[in-house]
């Protein structure tokens, strides 16, 4: 049985793999390797990103034992090997714990587990549906993209203090576009004839105003260092709905310093921004009618998957967050309660099957609402 220095190690060198997997990617293909892993893991936390990478470059969706079978009615193939990631252990504080720790929260992190998950090529069973199943057209198509960037530049027009506006290319100077802080406005080039570029654009210029706005803490940022990012960001939005464009410019991506404090910062400022724009353009695409209603039902939790309960989750945290009236409130808690303690009830069950398969690594007593947060 191995001792629990083994065990720390062993948790320490997956942590160390994954920053020595970050290290190295400094050519433009793996770097582009790992946006594609962040476009496709976007709601996990940046470690957890970088672990799931170092591991298994190739995963496209990964699940817990039991949630395969749960949720997904699909079977973890015999000797297929676990990704591991980390699960914050959660525990209800007691008033004395509270008084030493001179905190208010009803509940504080005590530790770290490392979690067996499984990626779908490592399963057998039903299709497992994803998000590009729901659009009905490819979004490279002229008047689909088209949509979508008029879409995107009259949200950033009418609901955020952003400013998008259209001139010719042959006054931008070779420029696609550009993002002037003094102003916060965002200038594309109108007339672009690859629409797919076009978009690309102003999501790699909405980047700029949201990491070097001159209210950001990034805004002294070197300029290679601000231009990788934003193009980093303008290529995970267009990779999340189907558009690759990694042949425009994504070869200097790699371009920055090799220093781990700053690489894994820069990720961390890519993937924030990333999230709100997959999440803006999926809320887009939906009201375009470029995306179908899932089939499941969204009453019956059960039968939800665990990506679509964590979009219900920060969809209804965000209306809660916005909606003025108490009794929408009310409601919105409600469900928000309700989801919870089906990811909490999901939780426990995975955190159970892995006690149960690592019977050498000490449990701690869990509360029977305490879930791992991503």
């Amino acid at each position: 049985m191995p001792s629990k220095a083994d065990i720390n190690a062993w948790k320490a060198q997956l942590v160390a793999q994954a920053e020595q997997q970050i290290l190295k990617l400094t050519d433009s293909d793996r770097f582009k390797q790992y946006l594609n892993t962040l476009a496709k893991f976007h709601h996990y936390s940046a470690r957890n990103i970088d672990l799931i990478y170092a591991q298994n470059p190739q995963a496209t969706q990964v699940a817990g034992f039991k949630q395969w079978q749960t949720a997904f009615n699909r079977t973890v193939n015999r000797g297929a090997k676990a990704i591991r990631i980390a699960a914050p252990i959660i525990k209800k504080l007691t008033p004395a714990e509270k008084k030493r720790l001179d905190t208010t929260d009803e509940r504080a992190i005590v530790g770290y587990r490392y979690l067996p998950i499984f990626d779908v090529a490592q399963t057998s069973g039903e299709p497992v549906l994803s998000a590009k199943d729901f659009v009905k057209e490819n979004l490279a198509d002229h008047q689909n993209v088209t949509s979508l960037y008029n879409a995107f530049k009259d949200y950033l027009n009418q609901q955020t203090d952003l400013k998008v506006s259209e001139v010719p290319l042959a006054t931008l100077n070779g420029a696609k576009g550009y993002f002037q802080p003094s102003t916060n406005e965002i200038v594309i080039g109108g007339d672009e004839p690859d629409n797919a570029l076009k978009l690309k654009t102003l999501y790699h210029e909405y980047a700029h105003s949201q990491l070097h706005g001159l209210k950001s803490a990034f805004k002294d940022r070197p300029r290679a260092y601000q231009e990788t990012q934003a193009e980093a960001v303008a290529y995970v939005a267009m990779q999340n709905i189907g558009v690759d464009t990694g042949n425009y410019s994504l070869g200097y991506v790699a371009t920055w310093a090799k220093d781990k404090a700053v690489i894994h910062s820069a990720l961390s400022e890519i993937q924030q921004v990333s999230n709100k724009v997959i999440e803006l353009s999926d809320g887009l695409t939906k009201q375009l009618g470029l995306q179908e209603a899932q089939k499941e039902p969204e009453h019956d939790l059960k039968k939800l998957s665990a990506q679509s309960l964590n979009k219900s989750y920060q969809s209804l945290q965000q209306q809660v967050q916005q909606t003025t009236n108490s009794q929408q409130k009310a409601q919105f808690k409600n469900q928000l309660h309700e989801i919870y303690e089906e990811i909490s009830e999901r939780t426990q069950k995975q955190l159970q099957a892995f006690a149960e398969q690592n019977l050498e690594i000490k449990q701690l007593d869990l509360e029977p609402n305490q879930s791992p947060k991503r």
